[in-house]
Order: C-alpha cells, then sequence, then structure tokens
C-alpha cells in the first residue's frame, strides 16, 4: 500500500499534490476530449494547481522522460528475451504501444510535474 503523505501518493492515486484528497484531473485520461484537464485548484484544500501560465508546458520533459524510459524497457525485453522480432516489427509495436500509451503518459507527466512544485501540507 502506498502511504499518504507521499508523491507517489499522488501521482498514482491522481490526488492534489497540496492535500492527497482533491481530485486533480476533471476525467480519466481515456476519455479523449477532456484528457490531461485539471482543475484550477483542490475541492478540498483550494490550492491552486497552477503557479502561473503555461506552468504545464514544462510536463513535456516529463513526458519525454517516460517516453525514452519505456522505449528503453522494451528494447531490453526485447533483447533479453529474444523474442523474434525484426526491426520493422519491433519499431510497429513500439510505435502502437506508446500510440495507446499517450494519453496515460500525458496526464501523468502533469501531475508529476505538479508534484515537483507542490508539496504536501499535513493537517496537524
Amino acid at each position: 500500500m502506498i502511504n499518504k503523505g507521499t508523491k507517489i501518493y499522488s501521482v498514482m492515486m491522481s490526488k492534489c499534490p497540496a492535500c492527497h484528497e482533491g481530485d486533480f484531473f476533471k476525467s480519466h485520461p481515456y476519455n479523449l476530449p477532456k484528457a490531461g484537464d485539471i482543475y484550477e485548484k483542490c475541492n478540498v484544500c483550494a490550492k491552486a494547481f497552477s503557479k502561473e501560465p503555461g506552468f504545464y508546458y514544462g510536463a513535456m520533459y516529463v513526458s519525454y522522460a517516460i517516453t525514452v524510459a519505456l522505449s528503453l524497457l522494451l528494447w531490453l525485453l526485447n533483447s533479453s528475451l529474444e523474442v523474434p522480432f525484426s526491426i520493422l516489427n519491433f519499431i510497429l509495436f513500439y510505435a502502437a504501444f506508446i500510440l495507446l500509451l499517450s494519453p496515460y503518459i500525458y496526464a501523468k507527466s502533469k501531475i508529476i510535474w505538479a508534484n515537483i512544485f507542490i508539496h504536501y501540507q499535513s493537517k496537524k
């Protein structure tokens, strides 16, 4: 079980980085018309989720890092399991894999970015 009060809890449960109770996203990442839409502020602690206009442009770097890590993981799995994939088949499989995961990666990169700058504030 992931403990409340950790950044991993906020990221995995998609909860407010400040209080870990309010929802961060307006909808599920695979609701494509609203993918990645976040609330302006937490409905529990009223913490603003954006520090300035364009704040979430930095999440692109997080998304890039996640995508690179996934590509390396897939390449290592392909190499170590000695699956008889040709380069073309591997590229097609990888492209489909990343395309299917894109909404999820996009959403998680936004909450990871927010957790870098917004810290947990426990209720005392």
